[in-house]
């Protein structure tokens, strides 16, 4: 089955499609699409790492109560995401079994990717953007009016131009760069994304013996990228992309780095194995034709002390 999360070009390297829908909700509204609460829905998926991004910043945000949230179950057919999840196989507020539907009513006959997440407006069940970077930016940017008291800077200014270097690093090496492993055509390219996803997973091992965060002593956008590959490296990526120099338990600071946001409010508890590994095993069959799903690993080691509470924060 071909996974709704990318484009898998059966050539020497992966190739992942990135021709999103490229709208934005905005106060300006410049696309059409004005920030207004209780219009939207995102639709997202606790299976995929580029979705459950979305659904960690709306928590740390506090938006819960301004962008409903619906979620596509783990496991699906060529045709799109499903609701399989809610009763009857139907999201209870858009009505629709497959996001899919979503998709057409805005463009009949859409012959993308069918990806989550996905921002669509409730009124009219049609999708407004599914460009899963940009999504993350307006919830923090664009929506700012109605964050929660305290919520986190997740874009500092006295650090954006650093954070976004660093982001764009690890979305070529790590976000993308397991999945350049996995789908690599050829052992020439496999080795080269093979050895640059550990290259950068050693530059960030020794980033972060020395600070709490990515960024230093909070919690950025930047910690919520790298969360979501590192939540899935020894139930997934490990071994069924063939990532397999080391583990991520055997990286003491990464380690500690990912059990410490894991047991933050927002991450862990948005984070499920079961669908993890239900999405990766049994979509992905042109890697894993028999669907088994491995029990494996303890997930109880999320819980046991980290120490970084030492950096501050």
């Amino acid at each position: 089955m071909r996974q709704q999360t990318a484009t898998y070009v059966a050539e020497e390297s992966f190739e992942r499609d990135t021709d999103y829908i490229s709208d934005r909700i905005t106060r300006d509204e410049r696309d059409g699409w004005p920030v207004e609460p209780g219009r939207y829905r995102l639709v997202a998926a606790k299976a995929c790492p580029w979705a459950t991004r979305s659904i960690i910043v709306r928590s740390l945000l506090g938006l819960e109560e301004v962008i409903s949230l619906g979620l596509a179950a783990p496991v699906h057919d060529d045709r799109s995401w499903t609701f399989d999840l809610d009763r009857g196989g139907e999201d209870p507020v858009l009505g629709i079994h497959y996001l899919r539907e979503a998709f057409e009513r805005r463009f009949p006959g859409y012959d993308k990717g069918i990806t989550v997440p996905a921002m669509v407006d409730i009124a009219t069940g049609v999708v407004v953007t599914n460009d899963f970077p940009m999504i993350t930016h307006d919830l923090f940017f664009e929506w700012s009016d109605h964050h929660r008291d305290g919520a986190p800077d997740l874009w500092p200014n006295a650090v954006r131009d650093e954070m976004q270097a660093l982001m764009d690093r690890v979305y070529e090496d790590v976000n993308d760069g397991v999945y350049q492993c996995g789908f690599a055509g050829s052992q020439d390219s496999y080795e080269r994304a093979y050895d640059a996803l550990f290259r950068t997973l050693d530059w960030l091992e020794e980033r972060l013996t020395t600070r709490r965060y990515l960024m230093g002593a909070a919690i950025t956008e930047a910690d919520v990228r790298l969360f979501t590959t590192l939540a899935r490296f020894d139930a997934v990526y490990h071994s069924h992309f063939k990532c397999n120099r080391n583990k991520l338990t055997e990286m003491p600071a990464l380690w500690a780095y990912a059990r410490d946001l894991f047991q933050t409010a927002g991450f862990g508890d948005n984070t499920d194995f079961a669908q993890i590994k239900a999405h990766y095993y049994c979509v992905q069959d042109d890697i894993n034709p028999t669907g088994v799903v491995p029990k494996g690993p303890d997930e109880s080691r999320w819980l046991t002390p980290h120490g970084r509470e030492s950096f501050g924060s």
